[in-house]
């Protein structure tokens, strides 16, 4: 009996803080816009981590989600992912590209999402690397796993991988030096 009441008690203050998280992620705007920014640092310079992050058909085997990412040209690409656990696909266009220094993007249909990954130089051997993307979740279960997190431990996660990807192989596997300016 006692176990039941715990159970019961346990299961009503998860539901109230669920509660209270979904109620802060209503507030967040009339757009129902969410972000999140992580950062992590990599044991390599800022042109290596760089260069890796510009070969965007290798981020299947960093993004857990992600099956495929194909560069249309210099400033599009084409994503095919597990959003909330339901495939999605959509378009996304470069909107700035600084080398060694800022990435930026937006999606110009499907999932709707922009954002930018940021390196900068801790020294001649170690890079930062920091991510922020603001995203809009769509429906029950995107709101509920936004509102859980899901999509900050999935960045971390994300982030995480690259970093033990690009240590392991200690050079970056190609890489795009061009520039694109903001319009």
């Amino acid at each position: 009996m006692l176990n039941r009441i715990v159970t019961v008690a346990a299961l009503a203050a998860g539901g109230i803080l669920l509660s209270q998280q979904l109620k802060k992620t209503q507030r967040r705007g009339a757009s129902g816009n969410s972000s999140v920014e992580e950062s992590i640092e990599v044991n390599l310079p800022v042109s290596t981590a760089y260069n890796q992050w510009t070969q965007f058909e290798d981020f299947p085997q960093f993004m857990e989600s992600v099956h495929e990412v194909r560069q249309l040209d210099d400033k599009r690409l084409h994503w095919r992912a597990d959003v909330a656990g339901k495939e999605k696909q959509w378009d996304a266009e470069i909107t700035e590209q600084v080398p060694d220094k800022r990435i930026a993007w937006r999606s110009v249909n499907g999932v709707r999402n922009n954002g930018e990954v940021r390196f900068e130089k801790i020294s001649d051997t170690a890079t930062r690397i920091i991510l922020t993307m603001d995203y809009q979740p769509e429906g029950m279960v995107e709101q509920l796993g936004d509102a859980l997190g899901a999509v900050r431990l999935e960045a971390r996660g994300n982030l995480q991988r690259f970093k033990e990807l690009l240590e392991s192989r200690g050079k970056e596997s190609g890489a795009w030096r061009g520039s694109i300016a903001q319009h």
